[in-house]
């Protein structure tokens, strides 16, 4: 029976990455997929345009895994954001940078990402099995066998296992990697959500569903400090708050609601100016639009929609004029203006989540080649291993760098 060098488990990202660099060492390589095609988280990710990578210097993907980054540092040395860019510009596909140093595809297609690691496949005669299920692994004096669905099974010398997380489970990331992992004596770190919408308790928030606010800030208490967002945007949806801003924010808010039901945060809508700019500024336009509507006023600065979220929760009517308002009424608004309160009671299930967080021990895999330290030829790549990072390209390089790094050893094994 044919005996290959390298199996690899799952075909997303990191799988593919992986396949294609351990054949590149001319080995036998399988690609194992339980789906009918591969790439599907890839296809939805960057809302279909595919958010590759950043950037950023490595010292950032470093910093921004926290205390996985240390574990990440060799795989984003060894094939970084720039490898990354030459591996699909070789076969003719460019970028663009946008905001906060993200990078797409100048398709705006994440097929078009999925189309190149298809011809490296092909190139590097990986054999691909579609609808593969692994269900087991069973360690033999030599080799592996993997046992799949219907009583087949395949023997390879060498393992990766990139079969993903729980989230976005229409995908195919059902879990299946961590439940046979478990068996074979790995530890693996507690699954949670993260990069997901939160839920909020407020009520009034439906009001505003739909509705984007760009460049604001969001402060709540961690660890019992002030905790301060940098820039982002929010989208205000029929249960809480999503958006770019809050998706990054929420693997620290779901870590404080660890130990306690509700987390107040306050989003400033207007952290360019101080308290103290603002209520000058607020001053001035009273003073010389004071006939005017208080909601017109406030139109000037916020979307009609907000203005009158706030004016209903301070019970002020839209009609008031801006020479009628009180010192204490301004100040009520120019304390929501920069701290709407929101109470966080929690956040979707797990499989509305971009990223899974937790996963393989780190501590029980080797950050240089990404081997097992308890199974001999076993390797990990992906997000199947512990840890996650946030928004802007950065876990889509994790997948592509610890692909790469498990493939290279796996390959060279």
């Amino acid at each position: 029976m044919k005996i290959y060098d390298v199996a690899v488990i799952g075909g997303g990202a990191s799988g593919i990455m992986a396949a294609i660099t351990a054949a590149k060492h001319k080995k036998k390589v399988i690609l194992l997929e339980k789906n009918c095609s591969l790439g599907r988280k890839i296809l939805i990710t960057g809302n279909g345009r595919c958010n590759i990578t950043n950037n950023a210097p490595i010292e950032k993907f470093i910093r921004v895994f926290g205390k996985h980054g240390k574990f990440l540092k060799p795989s984003f040395f060894l094939f970084d954001n720039h490898d990354l860019i030459v591996f699909f510009k070789k076969k003719g596909l460019q970028f663009r940078t946008e905001e906060k140093g993200c990078i797409f595809p100048i398709t705006d297609k994440a097929s078009s990402i999925l189309k190149v690691l298809k011809i490296y496949l092909l190139e590097n005669k990986v054999d691909v099995n579609y609808n593969a299920k692994l269900i087991n692994i069973e360690m033999r004096k030599n080799n592996f066998r993997l046992i799949l669905e219907n009583n087949n099974y395949i023997n390879s010398e060498r393992i990766i296992m990139a079969t993903g997380g729980i989230s976005y489970k229409k995908t195919g990331s059902t879990g299946d990697g961590y439940r046979i992992l478990k068996k074979l004596k790995h530890t693996i770190q507690p699954l949670k959500s993260a990069i997901v919408p939160l839920k909020v308790n407020e009520q009034w928030v439906k009001n505003l569903k739909g509705l984007s606010v760009k460049g604001v800030k969001v402060v709540f208490n961690k660890d019992g400090k002030n905790t301060r967002s940098d820039l982002g945007d929010i989208l205000f949806t029929h249960y809480g708050i999503s958006g770019p801003l809050v998706l990054d924010l929420s693997k620290d808010v779901i870590s404080c609601l660890q130990s306690q039901k509700k987390l107040k945060i306050f989003i400033d809508l207007k952290p360019e100016f101080k308290t103290e700019e603002l209520e000058k500024i607020l001053i001035h336009e009273f003073n010389i639009k004071g006939a005017w509507n208080l909601k017109n006023i406030l139109k000037l600065f916020l979307s009609n929609r907000l203005v009158e979220s706030i004016l209903s929760l301070l019970e002020i009517t839209f009609d008031r004029k801006g020479n009628q308002i009180s010192l204490k009424e301004r100040r009520k608004i120019i304390s929501l203006i920069k701290g709407l309160p929101l109470t966080v009671i929690g956040a979707l299930p797990i499989e509305n989540a971009m990223i899974t967080d937790g996963g393989v021990s780190i501590d029980e895999i080797n950050p240089r080649s990404l081997e097992s330290k308890i199974i001999t030829g076993l390797y990990f790549a992906g997000e199947i291993i512990d840890g996650c990072g946030p928004c802007g390209g950065f876990n889509l390089q994790q997948a592509f760098s610890t692909g790469y790094l498990a493939g290279e050893n796996a390959g060279l094994g």
